[in-house]
């Protein structure tokens, strides 16, 4: 079993100073594959210290200084990327193959994408033509907590940790608890690049202990933060009182609005979307409303679809889903599949318990409602499993209020042949991101969401104006 117990602090991997023994389990079998400790105070202190040290220098590095440590770090990342895949799945229970060019990939497209936004970021600029004097300077905002969650472990990471290199932003990353072995993983990638010491920290520990002290020091500047909404809530309480700016990516509850001129393909590629990574993504299309003429038709090729998701050990090579990352959400699972039965939702696949031969891990029925209503707490509440709620509507009208009735604001989807049609509903519905006919959004596109869904906006341009200040001179010598 590897120990895992050291953090990263000022360049060095450090023992804990109040480190309390946390074991990390591979959600297939149940078993502890490693061990981490959790920190206390002081060694969030140390790490708040280290970078708050070098800040002053840091903020000063020039954008080709940061473009090189960035494209060295993604040289370094392409040459692990197999061994960062095989980490995540161990860790998390993403599905071998599915880990190594999804999970892992995800890593290598941010690297890139900065790097392509950073190269035409101009950090001082004019504020218009005939204003000589004039300045709009953008800078760094100082030192930064960022919070990752277990379901992207990657995906998150380099959302955070490369766009504040990029802006002279120094850094602590908390890793979540249950996924902590490719943030070191990544930590390992970021020294061999050379990145300097204290400008990148980590430490592990979980959200009421290190991720509160961090949301609360003095000496934090910002917080971003992925994961649920009710932990958001908390940060931003915690980081009110020294008026920190908090950034945040949170729940979802997408609706996927399937038109009756849709693609035949379209409900089998909705139940894809919705089960990849066995349904733990924020952005899944968890909602499916179909226009009522093809809802039935629409039924049983969810429940084909679900019954042809094949489910397995991480481990194994092929394409099905894994487990659940815990043995809590697990249970969490169980009990809103058990709720959505008995409020009454039509059942069509899948259900409580395991799948057929799978009695050990954590692993999750494709699941499949029908004939749902909006209230229930199957269509209101994230549960970030392989489940799909099902709903029909008569008019266009009718579709956008049932998308638009939901705490959430993250991605929604849309399925038509209509150019007309999409192009209204895209800009109806209340979403930080909508997809249209399975076309995803592009390299350097903003991710984040509105209402409960966050705040905050990641990757490209966007991504890097998170973590600046923008000052306005005036009075500017001409050059």
């Amino acid at each position: 079993m590897q120990d895992a117990r050291k953090f990263y602090i000022n360049g060095q991997w450090v023992n804990p100073t109040q480190g309390q023994d946390f074991p990390v389990i591979d959600p297939s079998t149940e078993e502890a594959i490693a061990t981490i400790a959790l920190g206390g105070q002081a060694d969030t202190d140390a790490a708040v210290a280290a970078a708050k040290a070098a800040f002053p220098s840091w903020r000063k590095s020039s954008k080709a200084e940061r473009l090189e440590l960035m494209e060295s770090i993604l040289d370094i990342y392409m040459k692990r990327s197999d061994e960062m895949g095989a980490v995540i799945s161990s860790e998390m229970g993403a599905p071998i193959d599915m880990s190594k060019t999804q999970q892992s990939g995800t890593g290598s497209f941010h690297l890139q994408a900065f790097i392509d936004a950073l190269k035409g970021f101009e950090f001082e600029t004019g504020l218009r033509d005939d204003t000589p004097n004039d300045r709009i300077i953008h800078e760094p905002i100082g030192v930064c907590a960022l919070i990752t969650p277990w379901n992207w472990p990657m995906n998150q990471i380099t959302l955070k940790v490369i766009p504040a290199l990029a802006t002279g932003c120094t850094m602590i990353l908390k890793p979540s608890e249950q996924s902590p072995l490719s943030a070191a993983l990544f930590s390992d990638i970021l020294h061999e690049a050379g990145v300097p010491a204290g400008v990148y920290n980590m430490l592990n520990g979980d959200g009421p202990g290190v991720g509160s002290q961090l949301s609360a020091h003095k000496d934090v500047d910002m917080v971003s933060f992925t994961g649920s909404t009710r932990a958001g809530r908390a940060i931003t309480i915690a980081g009110a009182d020294t008026i920190k700016r908090v950034s945040l990516e949170l729940g979802g509850k997408g609706a996927n609005i399937v038109f009756a001129d849709a693609s035949e393909k379209a409900v089998k590629q909705g139940i894809q979307r919705c089960f990849n990574n066995t349904g733990q993504s924020c952005n899944a299309p968890t909602r499916m409303l179909v226009e009522r003429s093809r809802y039935d038709q629409a039924v049983q090729e969810a429940k084909a679809a679900a019954e042809a998701t094949s489910v397995n050990s991480a481990s194994e090579a092929g394409r099905h889903i894994g487990p659940l990352v815990s043995e809590m959400q697990f249970d969490k699972v169980q009990d809103l599949i058990q709720k959505g039965i008995d409020e009454g939702a039509n059942l069509v696949a899948g259900g409580v318990g395991r799948p057929d031969g799978l009695n050990r891990g954590y692993f999750v029925r494709p699941t499949v409602f029908a004939d749902c209503t909006n209230e229930m707490q199957v269509m209101r509440e994230e549960i970030f499993g392989p489940v799909l709620s099902m709903m029909p509507f008569d008019t266009e009208e009718e579709a956008i209020a049932i998308a638009n009735d939901t705490d959430y604001g993250l991605t929604n989807y849309i399925q038509t042949s209509d150019p007309e049609k999409a192009r209204r509903v895209a800009r109806e519905v209340r979403s930080g991101m909508v997809d249209i006919n399975g076309q995803g959004r592009s390299a350097g596109s903003p991710f984040g969401g509105m209402k409960q869904s966050g705040n905050g906006r990641e990757g490209g341009v966007w991504g890097l104006d998170e973590f600046l200040e923008v000052r306005a001179i005036g009075g500017w010598p001409a050059e």
